[in-house]
């Protein structure tokens, strides 16, 4: 178990580690349209635009 502790569970964190390392920096290297969050498509709900306050606009 101590072999365990010492050399194979750093090993998996640091490969974990490298794996979200190399997803964020790809990234830098996609086109600029497919580096941002994907859009958001508005569901009109009837019941959802009464419930809102008068306070709140819809986009």
């Amino acid at each position: 178990m101590a072999f365990f502790r010492q050399y194979i569970a750093p090993l998996f964190i640091f490969l974990i580690f490298l794996v979200a390392l190399v997803a964020v920096t790809a990234r830098a290297f996609l086109p600029s349209d497919m580096a941002q969050p994907a859009p958001i498509e508005a569901v009109d709900a009837p019941q959802q635009a009464a419930a809102l306050p008068p306070s709140v606009s819809r986009t």
